[in-house]
């Protein structure tokens, strides 16, 4: 079953967050905490929105998302920051259902894109997207500042 998720899943959202971290590599890298991700998901102005798999009532993946805009095409689309299946739940069909509920919603409110980022190593996953009919954007390089490098291009303003 998928749902939206509630207030009360932010414990279970920020457990998910943590263990995808430690999936990829980077676990000093996830450093939200669930104050952060209650106002980000559920304050006056939510940033992102997320959805909740469960198989018997208990929660064993989410998709974290957030609007985003092509000037393109002149509509909103999804971008998807996380998804995340726990692994004894893998397989279930949890990770396909999560990216339909995101799919529908794109389709109900016009949204003309639904994207997201893959590690390179990660074969698993890319597999898997390629199997919905998703294809990887070879001709765009993700660039991200950061840290000391952002503070310095920041302070220029």
């Amino acid at each position: 079953m998928i749902r939206a998720a509630t207030s009360a899943d932010i414990p279970v959202i920020h457990a998910m967050i943590r263990e995808l971290a430690e999936y990829e590599k980077v676990p000093d890298e996830a450093r939200a905490d669930e104050p952060q991700l209650a106002e980000a998901l559920f304050g006056e102005r939510p940033a992102a929105f997320a959805h909740i798999a469960e198989d018997r009532g208990l929660p064993v993946g989410f998709a974290l998302w957030f609007l985003n805009f092509s000037t393109w095409r002149g509509v909103h689309g999804i971008y998807l920051e996380d998804l995340y299946v726990r692994p004894e739940a893998r397989g279930g069909g949890h990770g396909k259902a999560l990216l339909t509920e995101l799919a529908r919603i794109c389709v109900e409110r016009g949204y003309e894109r639904l994207e997201w980022s893959v590690l390179n190593w990660n074969k698993p996953s890319i597999d898997f997207y390629e199997a919905l009919g998703a294809r990887a954007q070879g001709e765009w390089t993700v660039y991200r500042l950061t840290g000391r490098a952002l503070t310095a291009l920041g302070a220029r303003a």
